[in-house]
């Protein structure tokens, strides 16, 4: 803990705690269920747990009847786990994207538990509030994507190396869990920065302790199970695809663009991370300008500095570079975010919460006048703008979406007249703000959102077109999403590089009359997401 850190911070009472922990529940619980798998990360994500469910097939992750070698299938097997739990209560899809919400607790958890190990009492909580105000997390937290149970590795790690200097046995069995989730998320990233931060934190006395090694010790030999069994019985399954896994692609693929030298997105996380992880981001930033004399001589300091600067310079480096891939760099902002919340002086505390009660006001009157604009065709420019840009969408009102979103408005103006004066009430208004912002979104806008990113409607009218009697559909141009979705919704199996055997063929885009001339190919039908025209499927028949 910082001895020089001002303490005047008002410690949080049991009825505080119980709110904030509400907050919480309502943030990750919101917008979990009640809409279809949405393009393009969520399709085929569902398209993995879907064979799962199907089969019982957890080994090989499989797509649309193809090996998908891509990730190991932690995460799919969780999110199957849940949808057959909660099935036929909820639909699969909303079953499944649970799991993304018990991922999503995990990490809230971990980063908390990080906090008050880190910076004492009452600071966990201020942790676990920055990060679900983070605006680069808020979606994809909700969202069936791996990448949450990566973000709970790296949780469960920092938490471990936090606690290494009080209890070796339990931050190492923490560290090798964590490295296992990573590793069964997303494969060979976690082991990697976890032996990068390790390393680094060596080279600073503070860690070079009989302790630290200790749990580095007992690290390795609780991740022993996670990083062996899953590719073992891979290997004996199949050699073939755990060649693919391992070498195509995941190192070969590294190794391939690292020799290429062409790093033109090396930068994209630094002009990124301004927006996704703010507010964390300039409190960070001020509370290492703030101790900056100390901030290289503080074990807290050090794990968070490193771990921050550890996964830029990683997932800067290699060959797949996406807004989503920078998730973990919240844990570690965060963290250094609630170490700022007692230097900060009140004028920019308070500035930085009229800003977010401004903000968050003027978007919700938005949402709340679009909303009735769409509903009442009030004939206002954004309103022909909402109808132009989901052309297809067919406005109605619903009872209990309406009430629900009109309480959650009332108890945001409610919070935000009732927070006490304290250095956190900046954080816990911004938080409350978005949690406001993504109620609103998926209550009174779901309808609207779900009609612009669901295939239901599509592979609906592609089923009613096909032919009573065929032999098979081969494709072309189809991404991996359309081909989840083409499976769950119409039970519809493609095959890619099969136009010489099958009769029918779907594409993404029309053929050339070339192709069409080649493969003896007439339009059987032809369509797309309602109220789509740039993303248009064809179905052909041979002649």
């Amino acid at each position: 803990m910082f001895s020089y850190f001002p303490t005047q911070e008002h410690t949080i009472t049991p009825a505080k705690a119980w709110l904030l922990g509400l907050l919480c529940a309502v943030w990750v619980g919101t917008g979990l269920i009640g809409h279809d798998p949405w393009k393009p990360d969520e399709a085929y994500s569902f398209g993995l747990i879907y064979h799962i469910l199907q089969s019982g097939d957890w080994l090989v992750p499989t797509l649309a009847g193809e090996p998908y070698m891509d990730k190991p299938p932690l995460f799919y097997i969780t999110a199957a786990l849940f949808a057959k739990l909660f099935s036929p209560l909820l639909a699969l899809h909303d079953g499944a994207r649970l799991a993304s919400g018990f991922y999503t607790a995990l990490t809230l958890l971990f980063t908390g538990l990080a906090g008050r190990e880190l910076f004492g009492a009452g600071r966990g909580w201020s942790a676990a509030i920055i990060l679900i105000g983070c605006l680069g997390l808020l979606v994809r937290a909700h969202e069936l994507i791996t990448d949450l149970a990566l973000l709970t590795g790296f949780a469960m790690m920092i938490y471990g190396f936090a606690l290494s200097h009080r209890r070796a046995l339990r931050a190492g069995i923490l560290l090798g869990s964590g490295i296992g989730i990573g590793f069964m998320a997303k494969g060979f990233i976690a082991p990697v920065i976890f032996l990068l931060i390790g390393a680094l934190l060596l080279l600073f006395r503070a860690w070079r302790t009989r302790s630290f090694l200790e749990s580095l010790g007992i690290a390795l030999l609780f991740v022993l199970p996670w990083l062996t069994v899953w590719p073992y019985l891979l290997y004996r399954h199949s050699p073939q695809l755990f060649m693919e896994w391992m070498w195509t692609l995941n190192i070969g693929r590294w190794l391939d663009y690292a020799r290429g030298g062409h790093y033109a997105g090396a930068l994209y996380y630094l002009k990124t991370l301004p927006w996704l992880a703010w507010p964390a981001l300039p409190l960070a930033a001020w509370v290492v300008w703030w101790a900056r004399q100390k901030v290289l001589h503080e074990a807290e300091f050090q794990l968070l500095l490193v771990s921050f600067m550890v996964m830029l310079v990683t997932l800067s480096v290699v060959p797949n570079i996406k807004e989503v891939y920078a998730l973990p760099m919240l844990l570690p902002l965060a963290l250094l975010a609630t170490a700022a919340l007692p230097t900060l002086r009140r004028g920019a505390a308070n500035a930085l919460d009229w800003f977010g009660i401004m903000t968050f006001g003027f978007i919700v009157i938005l949402m709340w006048w679009g909303w009735g604009g769409l509903l009442l065709d009030n004939r206002a420019k954004i309103t022909r703008w909402l109808k132009d840009y989901h052309p297809g969408f067919e406005p109605a009102f619903h009872d209990a979406p309406f009430w629900i979103a009109l309480v959650f408005t009332v108890l945001w103006v409610v919070i935000v007249w009732r927070v006490g004066r304290s250095m956190r009430r900046a954080v816990i208004n911004w938080a409350s703000g978005v949690t406001l912002l993504w109620a609103l979104a998926m209550t009174l806008w779901l309808p609207w959102l779900d009609s612009g990113k669901s295939y239901r409607g599509m592979v609906a009218a592609l089923s009613k077109a096909l032919p009573a009697k065929y032999d098979c559909i081969a494709s072309r141009y189809l991404g991996d999403g359309q081909k989840a979705m083409l499976h769950y919704f119409g039970n519809i199996l493609t095959k890619r590089g099969g136009e010489g055997n099958c009769d029918l063929l779907l594409t993404q885009g029309n053929l050339s009359k070339t192709d069409q001339q080649t493969g003896n190919w007439q339009v059987l039908w032809t369509g797309g997401r309602r109220g789509d025209k740039s993303e248009r499927y064809y179905l052909y028949q041979r002649k």
